[in-house]
């Protein structure tokens, strides 16, 4: 018979290259997001244009606002002295003054709410008063801060502070008495001290209410800024918008009102950011 031989086969070792995975975005996903809020938009601007371009609309249309604004527009960090400044400064000057009243209320506000809400004493001599106080407009709290602070700067920080701390006080408050019945048991079995109590229990199962009460107080904070300062005069987005009217540049206060509306929307989402990160962290042990 004949014998075949078989050659070797020696394979070489090739030069492995790294793989990379390059993942092209979601164009679909994209334009699903995107398209419906342009399209509606887009309609919007075109039927203020419309209304606006009639012979009895005292409203200057898009066009006009472009074109009388566009200094405002493109440089909104200019200062020329006194209270001559662009919008992106004025707003700048409200968001300080909303970030010191928010912040004490936001502190006094869990403090309060978080007592209120552990302590049945408390809830019955307190809640009524809250009760009371909450309903009063924030700018009736204007004069009784001016009278005592004789300034405008401390009276803006005050209504601010006492606008936003309602909704802070209740909802802490709300969270704190809806904490399970299982988790206090828990805490006392495992015979919990106050100050894990407190952090390993009352914060994580509170932690949504809280944020939903920080969340409703930056939204009524720059609600009331704009308006205590179209009052108090001086700097802030709500004193250029009176100026505006005074000197009748509406559509400069077009243009502010932009502004007034996508600032607070950043906050309303930077707070809704934060608190998801929070209570997404938590947990209950």
């Amino acid at each position: 018979m004949p014998v075949h031989s078989v050659s070797n086969v020696v394979v070489l070792p090739t030069k492995r290259t790294k793989s990379v995975l390059i993942t092209m975005p979601d164009f679909k996903k994209i334009g699903a997001a995107l398209l419906p809020p342009l399209f509606v938009m887009f309609m919007a601007l075109l039927l203020w244009q419309i209304f606006a371009s009639s012979p009895n609309s005292g409203l200057p249309p898009p066009t006009t606002v472009i074109s009388e604004s566009s200094d405002l527009i493109l440089h909104p960090f200019f200062d020329n002295g006194g209270t001559d400044k662009g919008l992106g400064l004025h707003v700048l000057a409200s968001l300080k003054r909303v970030a010191l009243g928010y912040a004490l209320a936001a502190i006094v506000g869990i403090g309060l709410g978080t007592l209120v809400g552990a302590s049945q004493l408390f809830m019955r001599g307190l809640d009524p008063l809250f009760q009371i106080l909450r309903t009063v407009p924030p700018l009736a709290w204007l004069p009784i801060s001016l009278a005592a602070f004789k300034d405008g700067q401390p009276s803006a920080i005050f209504v601010i502070f006492i606008t936003a701390i309602w909704p802070i006080i209740i909802n802490t408050a709300t969270g704190i008495r809806n904490i399970p019945d299982d988790y206090k048991n828990v805490a006392r079995v495992i015979q919990l001290n106050p100050i894990q109590y407190f952090s390993k229990i009352m914060v994580p199962a509170a932690a949504p209410y809280i944020f939903t009460g920080l969340r409703i107080g930056i939204g009524l904070s720059w609600l009331a800024i704009v308006a205590a300062e179209m009052l108090i005069g001086g700097t802030g987005i709500g004193f250029f918008i009176w100026d505006a009217w005074n000197s009748s540049h509406i559509s400069d206060i077009i243009v502010a009102l932009f502004y007034v509306g996508i600032v607070g929307f950043v906050l309303d989402r930077l707070v809704s950011y934060v608190g998801s990160l929070v209570t997404h962290g938590m947990t209950v042990n």
